[in-house]
């Protein structure tokens, strides 16, 4: 078997064992990269080069990789121990800051930024023995659904088809981790940006409790609703990612000083008398038909509501109990509540882009402060930050905010009562991960209002606070992959992880589970 096909595990269980070392493992990764990857996501790059390559990667640090690898491997002839990731290749989303790299939240406003600091998500699994390949495209602040907003073109391709989109905000994670390029890789989740592309693109994302996750070193898009996680190929290594970076910090007051228990060991429990809820309200999705001006709702699509069914037969054949009928009424309002909120604490977040302090500063001779920041911001930043400036500046005026954004924000309460109702009677909820597969490239970009319904099924863990796990369940009738999602109590990730690691124990022989991404076929 080759070494990049390895999972984090095996990895990490190798090279501690000394079967193989850290820089094998890395050379392995980055030859595979070299293959597969194509050009990295640069400004001013063709849109429409080499379609038959993953374009991942904004930044590959080879060259630093390669010292934490020659470090681990020194460590291990030392007797010493590496940590649980000892010589683990990852990846990050260009949303966080790493010492000494890019750090550009794929805009141009940042293109020119480099970090002074290491995120401490990014720190913590680097002290656990991991090696980081580099920055992995996204969309711009994360303000997408599909990766398309890139200020770095090419953006990622779906590895499983790739004139169709890998989602986003995290679509270079999850192409990343599906093109074999890393087994983990770091992500951000604001509405879904996690979990969306990993169902898109056949892996696993893990949105955990607000909190649970430091978000010091994040470039903040809203900061009440992102959530670092990991994109993993399986559970276990989910589980495996995110114990490594969890926990307190003295940097960010919001990190929760909850214990982190040992995911992996809780993951082997099983489902034996979990109870399961299933919500009709996660059938189906109501969006807001823009040539209409009106409300509109469909049923997700047969083959999507069959997955998750079919999942459901397998949990109760492990053990679990089946509760129907969860009532999730105020699902259908989490877009609109989200595109108020979101807009609100993203305006707030954008206006430190000045080009005075840092990033990008207009060429062009101004005479005033207030022209150099109007003309630093208006070429800086690309369509979607300059959107969600103006409705956040627009929703959240005296005259409107009481109409707009304390309505969005009691909705949001309602939001959060919806789940602790449900978990009064069910331990975990079973939902779809998204209303479709992944749509095609240039299918729905550029219509803002209905990308944003992609993350409909997703988005109310965010506005809760809940944890949530997206999982490859099989593939629609145009191969592409769909995912289930488990939705659990506040800092339930166990949960989660025994629920999904049941599930893939139940589905391991399953002939879908031996399929291989497209752009791997010549590889």
């Amino acid at each position: 078997m080759s070494l990049h096909t390895l999972t984090a595990l095996e990895i990490a269980r190798q090279v501690r064992a000394r079967e193989v070392s850290a820089s094998e493992v890395l050379e392995a990764h980055l030859a595979h990269i070299a293959r597969v990857d194509g050009l990295p996501g640069r400004l001013g790059g063709d849109p429409n080069a080499e379609p038959d390559k993953v374009h991942a990667f904004i930044t590959l640090t080879a060259d630093r990789a390669r010292k934490q690898a020659a470090a681990i491997d020194a460590k291990i002839a030392a007797g010493e121990d590496p940590g649980p990731l000892a010589g683990v290749p990852v990846t990050v989303k260009d949303i966080f800051c790493v010492e000494g790299t890019p750090s550009t939240a794929a805009s141009k406003i940042l293109a020119n930024f480099t970090a002074p600091y290491t995120a401490t998500p990014v720190a913590r699994w680097e002290a656990a023995g991991a090696v980081v390949l580099g920055k992995v495209n996204l969309d711009e602040f994360t303000f997408g659904s599909s990766n398309e907003s890139s200020a770095f073109q090419p953006v990622p391709r779906n590895p499983w088809n790739p004139n169709h989109v890998a989602g986003g905000s995290s679509g270079g994670s999850a192409a990343a981790v599906a093109a074999l390029e890393g087994p983990i890789s770091l992500g951000t989740d604001t509405a879904g940006s996690i979990r969306l592309p990993a169902a898109y693109c056949g892996v696993v994302g893990l949105k955990p409790t607000y909190g649970r996750v430091s978000r010091y070193g994040l470039i903040a898009f809203g900061s009440s609703l992102d959530c670092p996680g990991p994109l993993t190929r399986t559970v276990a290594d989910s589980a495996l990612a995110l114990g490594a970076m969890a926990g307190p910090d003295p940097h960010d007051s919001t990190a929760a000083t909850v214990p982190v228990p040992d995911y992996l060991a809780e993951m082997e429990k099983g489902v034996h008398g979990l109870k399961i809820g299933l919500s009709p309200d996660y059938f189906r999705i109501t969006y807001f038909d823009s040539k209409t001006g009106e409300l509109v709702e469909q049923p997700v699509p047969e083959v999507i509501k069959q997955s998750v069914l079919e999942a459901a037969q397998k949990l109760a054949q492990a053990g679990a109990e089946i509760i129907e009928n969860v009532p999730m009424p105020h699902t259908r309002y989490g877009i609109p509540a989200y595109f108020v909120i979101s807009r609100v604490e993203a305006a707030s977040n954008l206006h430190r882009y000045d080009g005075v302090k840092y990033g990008y500063r207009t060429p062009d001779s101004v005479e005033d402060l207030r022209t150099l920041y109007r003309k630093s911001r208006g070429q800086g930043f690309g369509l979607q930050p300059k959107l969600r400036i103006l409705m956040g500046m627009y929703v959240s005026a005296a005259q409107y905010s009481e109409q707009y954004y304390a309505r969005a924000l009691k909705i949001r309460s309602l939001i959060r009562r919806d789940f602790d109702q449900a978990f009064h009677s069910v331990d975990v909820l079973l939902t779809p991960s998204t209303p479709t597969a992944a749509f095609p490239i240039g299918g729905v970009y550029g219509d803002s209002v209905l990308m944003q319904y992609a993350d409909q099924l997703l988005v109310t863990a965010n506005h809760a606070g809940v944890p949530g796990i997206s999982i490859p369940a099989g593939f629609d009738e145009s191969g592409l992959p769909i995912g289930i999602h488990f939705f659990a109590p506040d800092f339930r990730e166990d949960l989660l992880f025994r629920a999904g690691y049941a599930y893939e124990q139940a589905t391991v022989q399953e002939a879908w589970r031996n399929r291989n991404p497209a752009m791997l076929s010549n590889s």
